[in-house]
This record gives structure tokens, C-alpha cells and sequence, in this order.
């Protein structure tokens, strides 16, 4: 599978990517903002996008909302891993597009657990 990490964070892009190398997952792609992975995603496809809500430039939601509306990216998964831990965020979030939402700090069984959910109910 293909992932794009997007967040502001390069000590939490690295921590992401090393998840997913020992869930034995190794082609990813970073970004460090929505805007920057909107460029990404112009280079091509991916099979899912996990990313940050608090960025500069363009935020996770707004990234989302822009991926939603993408021709062949409407139906990417899309894993949020953020510090938003309130009910009204992830309600937002999921709104927007969020297939989950993982609240920071995470292990690497939740998000283990949070990918295959995504991809159970896909």
C-alpha cells in the first residue's frame, strides 16, 4: 500500500512512517502541510492518507475537504491522528471526509487497529 503523512511535524511524519515500516507498510510519501499534500497527490494515486488536523497554510480539515473533492481521491481513506480530542472535533472531522481519528499520543497498535478498521469497512 501507498501512504501520504501529512504533518506539520517532521518528528511525527518520522514517528508515523516508522509505525507503518513495522507494520511492514514502506512506500510513503510526507507532507508538511494540505497544501504540500495536495502536491503530493498530483504525483499519484495513494491507498491512504493519514494526517494531522493543526497545520499551518491549510489545515487537516481543510486538506480533507479539498481531497473530498477530487476527482479519483473522494473515496481515499483517510486516518486523522491529532491532539483534538473533543467530541465536537471528531464529529467535524468525520464530516469532512475522516474514515477515523486517533487522538495523539498513539501506540503502534492503535493505529495498527485504526488502519484495518478503515480497510474492513471499505
Amino acid at each position: 500500500m501507498r501512504f501520504l503523512v501529512v504533518d506539520d511535524s517532521s518528528t511525527m511524519r518520522r514517528i508515523v512512517i516508522n509505525t507503518l515500516n513495522k507494520l511492514g507498510q514502506h512506500e510513503c510519501l510526507e507532507a508538511g502541510n494540505g497544501r504540500e499534500g495536495l502536491e503530493k497527490l498530483q504525483q499519484g494515486p495513494v491507498d491512504m492518507i493519514i494526517t494531522d488536523w493543526n497545520m499551518p497554510e491549510m489545515t487537516g480539515i481543510e486538506f480533507i475537504r479539498a481531497v473530498r473533492g477530487m476527482d479519483g481521491f473522494a473515496s481515499v481513506p483517510v486516518l486523522m491522528v491529532t491532539t483534538n480530542a473533543a467530541k465536537d472535533d471528531i464529529v467535524e472531522a468525520l464530516r469532512a471526509g475522516v474514515n477515523n481519528y486517533v487522538v495523539k499520543p498513539f501506540t503502534p497498535d492503535t493505529i495498527k487497529e485504526k488502519i484495518d478498521a478503515v480497510l474492513t469497512a471499505k
